[in-house]
């Protein structure tokens, strides 16, 4: 079981919900931008018109001398390089003004026109309008002449890219402070979350005595972690009862059965040897001895499930044990017709642990492989280096573990169909799975290239043991 990655901010809520408030700002505040843009652009189009318009009306009063003399009066009022004139004979001769000649394309219907190209130079061949769009007009006046009245675009342009950079910079203002804010606000929950997902992995680990932390904030986290932490008071009283139960069972029951196995035994001792009845009273021992195995295997699964034995958990080497666990089963090994390898680097990573309790879980784990390998099989000890951790690996030709059987193997009193006809009473992985959990290390099940069983010990100590 893995918890998920706080540190992936992206996927926690309040990062998605400032990700998508921050998308929405700058989707309306592109629209906002735009429409801003073609309304006051529109607006100073409309305007620019309605000033060209007005002067041609004005100038239209005007003929001969005074209409010459009525323009020259308007260029010193008129800026420079925005508003200009030409005036032009009736055969189109430029006679006049800034415009040396009558802009291409412009038609002579005395109505306003847009033109991407506009030149106009005076005197001294100074340019006075830069050549890009304009707005121009050209009227008739009352002597015939031709009048051209045009005024550049480019404030118009120079408005709206002021306007633009104005929003520009609004946004960027505002987005660059909503990042830094959003990298400050989500740092305090994520905080958070990795104290309460440190608790809960401690908790799923088995001790429930840990509770999730609490805040002063009082916030929604609180008031999940008040709503969890009250429920794990309740679980772990229920589970200390249901233990406590069951193991003054097991302490009370011990006593009377020890005293039971003793009459038995006296009375198959005063039974003559051979008779019907002391061959009865040895299979009533032997069910004995097995009920009396059972009650200390559960005892010693309860004891190994007390956290506190992590206290006395020390560094040692794992080539010696390993060493002594082979020279241990390989006389079993052999008396049962079986090849007994270990395999060993020269040397391998420290565990921290119980060495009494690792060489009980590895020897549980031998002791089932030589039972259930038949005679010419082989049996493997294996102990690898893996990337800096150990892992220790026991390995059969047996008829191994099913694939739909490999977690249940664990439970107290299951045997697999494979092993029904074997004696034993399945305590042995359940005490293995409890050295395991205890330790923090990982246990998996698997398929060996021998054909049988791999067991697989990953010594690599977890927050979340795995069996």
């Amino acid at each position: 079981m893995s918890l998920p990655n706080p540190s992936k901010g992206w996927r926690s809520s309040s990062s998605r919900l400032l990700a998508l408030y921050s998308s929405l700002f700058v989707i309306w505040s592109g629209i906002l931008m735009g429409v801003m843009y073609y309304e006051v652009s529109a607006y100073l189009d409309n305007l620019a018109k309605h000033s060209l318009m007005q002067r041609q009306h004005l100038f239209s009063r005007f003929s001969g001398e005074q209409l010459v003399d009525a323009l020259a009066v308007s260029m010193t009022f008129d800026i420079r390089g925005i508003d200009a004139y030409g005036l032009f004979d009736a055969r189109h001769r430029y006679l006049s003004g800034a415009l040396r000649y009558i802009p291409d394309g412009l038609p002579l219907d005395g109505r306003i026109h847009t033109l991407r190209d506009c030149d106009a130079s005076d005197d001294s061949g100074e340019q006075t309008l830069p050549a890009d769009s304009c707005d121009a007009v050209a009227t008739p006046t009352l002597d015939g002449r031709w009048l051209v009245l045009v005024r550049d675009n480019g404030s118009l342009f120079a408005v709206t890219r002021i306007i633009l950079h104005a929003l520009f910079w609004g946004v960027t203002l505002t987005i660059v402070p909503g990042i830094v804010g959003w990298y400050l606000l989500r740092r305090r929950p994520l905080r958070r979350i990795r104290a309460i997902q440190a608790s809960a992995e401690a908790i799923v680990a088995g001790d429930l005595s840990r509770r999730l932390p609490l805040s002063n904030r009082r916030d929604e986290l609180d008031m999940l972690a008040a709503i969890v932490n009250a429920m794990l008071e309740r679980i772990e009283r229920l589970m200390n009862e249901v233990k406590g139960v069951c193991d003054n069972i097991a302490h009370d029951l011990r006593t009377p059965l020890t005293r039971l196995r003793a009459q038995l035994y006296r009375m198959q001792q005063q039974a003559g040897e051979g008779s019907p009845q002391a061959m009865q009273l040895d299979l009533v021992l032997a069910e004995a001895d097995t009920l009396m195995a059972r009650f200390r295997g559960l005892l010693r699964i309860s004891e190994l499930e007390d956290r506190q034995r992590r206290s006395g958990f020390v560094q040692l080497d794992p080539v010696p044990l390993l060493q002594e666990l082979h020279e241990f089963y390989l006389p079993l090994a052999e008396d049962d017709g079986l090849v007994f390898q270990l395999h060993l680097p020269a040397s391998l990573p420290p565990l921290n642990g119980d060495r009494a309790l690792l060489f009980e879980a590895v020897a549980n784990l031998l002791s089932n492989s030589i039972k259930f390998t038949p005679p010419g099989g082989a049996v493997i000890l294996r102990g690898v280096n893996d990337g800096g951790h150990t892992r220790i690996e026991v390995l059969d030709s047996g008829p191994g573990i099913p694939e739909a059987e490999r977690e249940a193997v664990f439970q107290r009193f299951y045997r697999a169909e494979a092993g029904n006809q074997k004696i034993g009473f399945g305590l042995g992985l359940s005490i293995v799975a409890a050295i395991v959990s205890l330790h923090g290390f990982t246990l998996e099940v698997g398929s060996s290239e021998l054909g049988g069983a791999r067991l697989v010990l990953d010594c690599r100590e977890n927050l979340i043991p795995k069996v």
